[in-house]
């Protein structure tokens, strides 16, 4: 990529009275850069859907529901939770399902009468559910079936109104049927209530893999720049992209292949809502395996997939890849977690448009800081982009002192995109959100063309007799051995160092490879001093939490306390 075109495209698209124009506005007492053309609300947008009418738009196993369909039952669901389940503008409402459609509908209904989505981890036990819906008080629940019995073992359920979906079982009375809820052949259109843009839009909870976790509060204007930021990436991208597009058939039509749970912000901010305003088809999964994502790939073409790039591995390491047509996609990769560097080639050689794709963001951004695929990342492959439009960031020291390019620092952040707080937390939003500027606990170091490169977490260092190790170095350099499937780094306790970096590997299947042999790989490639000092081999996949990150303090803590 010529990065002046990049830049003059940027710039092109952003100036006064274009597309994506933006000027400084002061949003809750905090200047930020907002879009000029944004609607006021995403319920805005989602109407205008209703105008692709018989397309598809979701798509589960042998399921398949049309927007015309789909607008029809969010306004029947709608219609219920305003009449019957009690539900008004600002009350919230839980979901804690699967990736069904209904999650979508419940989605679309909930935010189509003003109400707000608390967006419940369908991971989580009956304890954690208990602690979610007593966090967040909605007037309504809607769940699956796995998960009412989870709650329904509960010996002191919260009292609230539940609507129940796929589940075969008999139901108490008090209990409402999803069928019941959608039967409404022609219903009445959403009410008509004034929703602002920094009006509550939905409460995600961070992924935490300790303690109780934090409800990360997004607004509809947080959720809609979102979307025009990710709208300006590809209008600029495509601007410059000097490769002929992929051929399309004609009835093909955008999609995604949804492999990461909607109730996180990759699935639902940077998935749902981009596809759906496009007239998309959004493909579910019921649950993450290589192989049947190789199948839907072939059979649904999608152009873009939502995950995390340990899904995107084994999408490109599987036995069977050359097995299935992958034509439609226009890039892989993942976000959530670094894009190692031999993952960006082995992309590259795998899928015809050789377009690696990356970017950042966090729970508390309601989508993505920077977006980098394709071009882009070919210039920079060790950095995931430059800020979007309305996005300002920079870099400061342990004093808050804002850092020169090149040099690293923790990352901060400030944009309408940026959640309003946590939910019942004043204190850990007034730590998080200072002066507007969100601390997102990430290393960073910005160069000189503004592109940024996560240099680690700041709690993911390893401290080596007063060196700092980044975790994330050592694993780039690990997944460079063909044999290593899956890897993690971490810190050991040393008594006389304070700490060393250790390793739990996963090999390939056809993979051999031990202790001396992986030290060997490693010396030249590392300082001796980042080389981990202890290294497990496990012959079981790295468990991950609900959003396709591994849970590095839970093996660190198996492997050092058996």
């Amino acid at each position: 990529m010529n990065l002046s075109a990049w830049n003059e495209a940027a710039a092109q698209i952003t100036a006064p009275g274009a597309l994506f124009g933006w000027s400084v506005k002061e949003v809750n007492g905090v200047p930020v850069r907002v879009f000029d053309n944004a609607p006021d609300s995403l319920r805005d947008l989602f109407a205008g859907t209703a105008a692709h009418g018989e397309a598809d738009y979701l798509v589960f196993r042998d399921e398949r529901v049309s927007y015309a369909e789909a607008h029809r039952q969010v306004r029947a669901l709608g219609a219920w939770l305003a009449e019957t389940g009690g539900v008004g503008p600002g009350d919230r409402v839980a979901i804690s399902l699967r990736n069904y459609p209904e999650w979508i509908i419940s989605y679309w209904a909930t935010v189509s009468i003003g109400a707000v989505v608390v967006g419940m981890n369908a991971w989580w036990t009956a304890a954690e559910m208990a602690y979610g819906l007593e966090d967040s008080q909605p007037t309504v629940l809607i769940v699956d079936g796995e998960r009412w019995e989870r709650l329904a073992s509960l010996d002191d359920r919260p009292e609230i109104s539940v609507v129940v979906t796929r589940y075969d079982d008999g139901l108490t009375d008090d209990v409402a049927h999803w069928a019941d809820t959608v039967a409404d052949p022609d219903p009445p259109a959403p009410p008509d209530v004034a929703i602002d843009p920094d009006d509550d839009l939905c409460v995600f909870y961070t992924s935490g893999t300790t303690g109780f976790p934090k409800g990360a509060v997004m607004t509809h204007r947080a959720a809609v720049h979102n979307v025009m930021n990710m709208g300006f990436y590809s209008t600029a991208l495509g601007m410059i992209n000097e490769k002929e597009p992929i051929p399309r058939g004609e009835k093909d039509q955008p999609a995604g292949l949804v492999c990461v749970p909607l109730f996180h912000v990759t699935g639902c901010n940077c998935y749902l809502h981009p596809t759906t305003f496009v007239g998309g088809k959004l493909v579910l999964m019921y649950r993450w395996d290589a192989t049947e994502a190789l199948k839907l790939i072939d059979a649904e073409r999608p152009n873009t997939l939502a995950a995390v790039p340990a899904m995107s591995r084994e999408i490109v390491l599987h036995p069977d890849f050359d097995r299935y047509d992958t034509s439609s996609l226009g890039s892989l990769g993942g976000g959530g977690s670094p894009l190692h560097p031999d993952l960006v080639d082995k992309i590259s050689r795998s899928i015809p448009s050789g377009n690696p794709g990356t970017g950042y963001g966090l729970t508390e951004t309601s989508g993505v800081v920077t977006m980098n695929v394709g071009s882009i990342y070919r210039d920079k492959p060790t950095t995931v982009g430059p800020p979007l439009p309305t996005v300002e960031a920079k870099v400061v020291d342990d004093h808050g002192t804002e850092l020169p390019p090149g040099q690293p620092g923790e990352l901060l952040v400030r944009s309408p995109i940026v959640i309003r707080g946590y939910l019942n937390k004043p204190d850990a939003t007034a730590e998080a959100i200072v002066d507007g500027w969100l601390h997102t606990g990430d290393v960073a170091v910005i160069d000189e063309d503004g592109f940024i490169a996560i240099v680690d977490r700041a709690k993911d260092l390893v401290i080596r007799g007063g060196e700092n190790i980044a975790c994330a170095e050592v694993e780039n350099a690990i997944y460079q051995n063909d044999a290593v499937a899956e890897a993690i780094v971490f810190a050991v306790p040393d008594e006389r160092l304070g700490e060393v970096p250790g390793a739990a590997v996963v090999l390939r299947t056809s993979g051999e490879l031990d202790a001396e042999g992986l030290r060997a790989h490693l010396d030249g490639r590392l300082a001796p001093y980042k080389i981990p000092a202890h290294i497990w081999f496990l012959t079981t996949p790295l468990p991950r939490n609900a959003s396709g990150k591994y849970l590095k303090r839970q093996v660190r803590d198996d492997l050092l306390n058996p």
